[in-house]
């Protein structure tokens, strides 16, 4: 693949039934590698292993039994029923030398006679994406913020459409937000779609709905993934895709969000499509701060 997202996640047959991989650091966010770039890595080992173009990806869950580092990777590949319209692949990233990783089971399906319709509508108001601000845009010079990280900088960028800056104290009642997302080098397919894994990397965003609704906090948190799990519905074509994301429970240390993903054509204007549709379990880590504990 001629862009730097297929590069950067391509494998290599080593053995029968294990690839391996690199995880450049680019793609760290606080501190380990985003969640939907090692998962994407590994669904290029089930797709090799399986190698069939005849069998799209359906649907994936990836469970974050362990962490995974940036690196070279190593991803053992189990093919646990391969049918003619249909197969079933289990594989398992981790960094050599560990016992754990993430584990990522997908299914393949060819096209299959149905009925069609979409019961899920993008919400009003969303304005295009050149009238939204830029997560590369500085903050309010008063604002305490984050050192911006290299894969909001260099490999994807967001442009909230729905939703509260995150330094705004206004109260919240909602978790609903709104996001445009586009790969700075987008992983255009020789058929002109966009490959498919990109968009669980724009998916594995979605605890960005529990800050829109809990607001700031005079608290640092962050909410690693427990799982996450991609249903794959449409092609995603334009460069911009549209994420509706919400949090729909929060309690006990853990939150349930959802993401849709959407393609409104080139001009950003266009019917809707929907691409995608994800969920996550993720959890609180809060971090210690100068007047709180491990100061």
């Amino acid at each position: 693949m001629g862009n730097d997202f297929g590069a950067e996640t391509a494998v290599r047959r080593v053995a029968e039934g294990r690839y391996a991989g690199e995880i450049d650091p680019v793609w760290n966010l606080r501190p380990l590698p985003q969640g939907g770039v090692v998962t994407a890595i590994a669904l290029r080992a089930l797709e090799a292993e399986l190698d069939d173009p005849s069998q799209a990806l359906r649907t994936l869950h990836t469970t974050f039994a362990a962490q995974v580092a940036h690196g070279p990777v190593e991803i053992d590949v189990e093919v646990l029923r391969r049918g003619r319209s249909m197969s079933h692949l289990r594989g398992e990233i981790r960094n050599p030398g560990t016992a754990r990783g993430h584990l990522t089971t997908a299914i393949f399906g060819g096209s299959r006679r149905g009925f069609a319709f979409v019961d899920l509508a993008v919400p009003d108001g969303v304005p295009h994406p050149d009238d939204c601000p830029s997560f590369r845009d500085p903050p309010p010079e008063a604002e305490v913020t984050f050192t911006p990280m290299p894969f909001w900088e260099e490999k994807v960028e967001g442009r909230p459409g729905i939703g509260t800056p995150p330094w705004d104290p206004t109260p919240r009642s909602s978790s609903l937000r709104a996001q445009w997302q586009r790969f700075d080098d987008p992983p255009y397919r020789d058929d002109g779609t966009i490959d498919p894994l990109a968009a669980v990397v724009v998916a594995d965003t979605m605890p960005g709905a529990v800050g829109e609704r809990v607001g700031p906090s005079d608290e640092m948190w962050f909410s690693p993934s427990v799982d996450l799990t991609l249903h794959l519905l449409g092609e995603w074509r334009s460069e911009w895709i549209l994420g509706v994301n919400t949090a729909r429970w929060a309690g006990d240390g853990y939150a349930s969000v959802d993401m849709a993903l959407w393609d409104l054509g080139d001009d950003c204007r266009g019917e809707p499509r929907l691409v995608a549709y994800a969920t996550q379990l993720c959890l609180f880590t809060f971090l210690p701060t100068p007047e709180g504990p491990g100061a």
